[in-house]
């Protein structure tokens, strides 16, 4: 199948929802420049509050992991659709169908979650904002800088 994902996690804790960290957070871009590839890959970028939200990349061939993404393709098309996990806060009962890519296009599906601490020792909420862009077809490396041709905001309030 001839798909790159970009998967971009960023993660914080209640430190970094006002003043300095929130400027640092927020300017934490949600698509970056792919390196050179070979289809299908998987491109990931992780930025902790821990590291300055500095960007951490990795990169390797074969499809996006099914845990993450369910991908079908029929007619010439692709069905994308992010698998969200149940271990995260809040809870989405309704949620958008799959998108449909036709070949060259991409979409931006994003979501947020807040986890709650491990143990009752005082730890702080931790939250992520994941962000998964998908291209079906072949890519230049500026492709997820762009506006998708589809998008898909499942952000919800964290509290």
């Amino acid at each position: 199948m001839d798909v790159v994902a970009q998967w971009v996690r960023t993660s914080w804790t209640k430190r970094s929802r006002g003043a300095v960290g929130a400027s640092l957070r927020n300017a934490a871009p949600v698509g970056f420049a792919l390196p050179e590839l070979a289809l299908p890959a998987v491109h990931e970028v992780v930025m902790d509050e821990r590291d300055d939200f500095a960007p951490q990349e990795s990169l390797r061939a074969g499809e996006p992991d099914r845990a993450g993404v369910l991908l079908k393709e029929a007619d010439g098309r692709l069905r994308v659709e992010l698998v969200v996990t149940r271990f995260g806060l809040p809870r989405r009962l309704r949620r958008p169908p799959g998108v449909w890519l036709a070949h060259g296009e991409w979409v931006r599906w994003q979501v947020n979650y807040r986890f709650s601490a491990p143990c009752s020792c005082g730890a702080d909420w931790s939250y992520r904002l994941e962000t998964l862009n998908l291209a079906f077809g072949p890519v230049v490396p500026a492709t997820f800088l762009g506006s998708p041709s589809r998008l898909v905001d499942e952000r919800g309030h964290l509290r």
